[in-house]
């Protein structure tokens, strides 16, 4: 897996181990990257410009590292006993950086982690690397092959599933003291039909203006907060 960018590099090098080789552009100049490749004897090579922009999807800013994949958890890695618990499941999102920007802010919520779908689904990328930049390790991360069996998995352990959607009841109004699953819905088109059904609640954050959305990841962080704030009062 190729990951890039200078913060992403510096976040990797804090744990060598998964880095398996550092590729430079050219005159690269960062005093305390340079500094570690050379302190922990990493494998090296330097590039042109070129070469590194036909390497990377995104800006690199000189460096591209190759690193071991993501390891996904399993589903009960995420299941928690505090009953407090926030879990929040992607329904077949397909931004990355919606995605590293959910990982980032679940990160700083203290949620318990994240569940994916196999199919049809955004997954870990350099892009969600480095969009959600000094988190990934502290953030569990499950790849499930149904989600309407997970979350009927999630019920069994006491969870409430509550949906996202425009025709839901105002999130204010509702009541998440115990353990949540907080679903997000797919960019363009939402909650699948299955997913929605299996949601024991559907919240709905008002529109006051012109536009009638929220970016997934935007609308994510609204509604977390307040599951936070009535599970601290």
């Amino acid at each position: 897996m190729l990951v890039y960018g200078r913060n992403v590099a510096l976040e990797f090098l804090q744990k060598p181990e998964k880095v398996r080789k550092v590729i430079f552009q050219e005159g690269f100049r960062d005093e305390k990257i340079n500094s570690l490749v050379t302190k922990l004897n990493l494998p090296s090579v330097t590039r042109s410009k070129i070469e590194l922009d036909r390497l990377a999807k995104g800006v690199h800013q000189g460096i591209i590292l190759e690193v071991e994949d993501y390891q996904y958890c399993s589903l009960t890695d995420l299941i928690s006993k505090n009953e407090s618990s926030i879990i929040v499941l992607l329904d077949h999102l397909e931004d990355p950086h919606n995605l590293g920007a959910i990982i980032r802010t679940c990160e700083a919520a203290g949620v318990d982690g994240i569940i994916l779908p196999k199919d049809r689904s955004v997954s870990v990328n350099a892009t969600v690397m480095k969009t959600s930049v000094g988190t990934m390790e502290n953030m569990k991360i499950a790849m499930v092959t149904n989600l309407s069996q997970t979350m009927a998995t999630l019920k069994k352990e006491g969870y409430w599933i509550v949906g996202t959607a425009m025709d839901g009841k105002d999130y204010l109004s509702l009541d998440y003291h115990g353990k949540i699953v907080l679903v997000i819905g797919n960019e363009g088109d939402g909650m699948s039909r299955l997913v929605r059904e299996s949601c024991d609640f559907i919240a709905r954050i008002p529109m006051y203006g012109k536009v009638n959305s929220l970016n997934a990841s935007v609308s994510f962080g609204i509604m977390v907060y307040e599951v936070l704030r009535q599970n601290r009062n």
